[in-house]
């Protein structure tokens, strides 16, 4: 499984949110990559990502896209992140 963390521009927020994501999935024993992208890149037509992993600013921004979208409220908060990767995953 592919998930994008996704930012403005790829390099800030995105990586801590991979970062985090990556430790949420290890943790839950799950086999997936996580890739920090930027906005333009998760919203490439050629995107493979299953999942999109984006803040609350962004949401409006994606729009209608074949990947599931996950909004996070806090990249930060370990438990939002697991139990929304765990009821997107299921």
């Amino acid at each position: 499984m592919l998930i994008y963390a996704v930012c403005g521009a790829g390099i800030g927020s995105s990586v801590l949110l991979k970062s985090n994501a990556d430790r949420v999935l290890a943790n839950l024993g799950l086999d997936a990559t996580v890739k920090a992208v930027s906005l333009d890149e998760a919203l490439h037509p050629d995107s493979m990502a299953q999942v999109l992993l984006i803040t609350p600013e962004l949401e409006e921004k994606v729009g209608s896209i074949r990947s599931e979208v996950v909004v996070i409220g806090n990249i930060f908060d370990l438990a939002e992140l697991t139990e929304k990767l765990t009821a997107s995953l299921d």
